[in-house]
């Protein structure tokens, strides 16, 4: 009798979207807290940058972001306010590279090539990670604004000026996820997952988040003032003191987050429909 060649059965692909996705969701979660150095790293850089900020310049730096005020007490005082909407952003960033390594660890450990022979649907792969992203990113952001106000930071923020604020920090959470999960595939280690974000923390630092721009040489404060990261501050400086928003500069930070999201989740849909060797 002739041998039978059974050809393998088509994988079906997840009819299920939404419910795959939450799925995913809670895994990031429970990952986040069976991790903890990997949370406690989200929210413990933004924080020790802003007592190393405000307690050792911040006296001398105040008294330059704020024309009039003395250093010390006041000067300090002074920079906590301008520096918070900066820190607060690397809050955001933090969350953003721990789904990185775990995206890295999650392609190289071969997991998700074992998802994409399971019914789940495809994009709840990535796009759950990245709401859980989210979920830690707000919640890193409170954290740090709550010391923030701890420390003395008043906001003058109403109540539409703080919907408006979670929903900017949200988004930008959720743009700068879908970068660093691509970073995170394209990674060839968890090692190099981890460090390849870092890059982003490097913006607040070249932009508005610590000085004005207008005191940096032309070259550099050419690129602070049209890098991604300044006009999110600006703007998130603008809703935390309540003041006026900058039409155009609030059109550049939402147009950035467009870009930086748009990009990232086409990156990372090809990196993930691409077979690792």
């Amino acid at each position: 009798m002739a041998a039978v060649t059974l050809a393998p059965a088509p994988v079906a692909v997840g009819a299920r979207p939404v419910a795959d996705t939450l799925a995913m969701f809670r895994r990031n979660l429970l990952r986040a807290v069976r991790y903890p150095g990997l949370t406690g790293f989200t929210v413990g850089i933004p924080i020790a940058l802003l007592l190393l900020f405000v307690y050792v310049f911040g006296g001398a730096f105040g008294a330059g972001v704020a024309p009039g005020v003395a250093p010390g007490a006041d000067g300090r005082a002074a920079y906590l306010d301008y520096i918070t909407p900066a820190i607060l952003l690397f809050a955001v960033v933090g969350a953003a590279q721990s789904v990185a390594i775990t995206a890295a660890m999650d392609a190289t450990s071969g997991i998700m090539a074992r998802f994409r022979t399971m019914a789940i649907s495809p994009g709840s792969v990535l796009g759950g990670p990245v709401l859980g992203t989210v979920v830690q990113g707000v919640l890193a952001v409170a954290v740090v604004l709550g010391l923030a106000v701890a420390l003395g930071h008043r906001p003058g923020a109403g109540p539409l000026g703080w919907l408006a604020l979670l929903g900017l920090l949200a988004l930008v959470t959720f743009a700068t996820a879908w970068l660093c999960v691509a970073m995170g595939l394209a990674a060839p280690s968890v090692e190099t997952a981890s460090n390849t974000p870092m890059l982003l923390t490097a913006l607040p630092f070249l932009g508005s988040g610590f000085v004005p721009v207008d005191t940096m040489p032309t070259a550099v404060r050419w690129f602070a003032e049209y890098q991604p990261f300044t006009p999110i501050i600006e703007t998130t400086r603008s809703l935390l003191a309540g003041t006026p928003l900058d039409a155009a500069r609030t059109a550049q930070a939402l147009g950035w987050t467009v870009v930086i999201g748009a990009l990232g989740y086409a990156w990372a849909r090809s990196l993930y429909r691409r077979e690792r060797r």
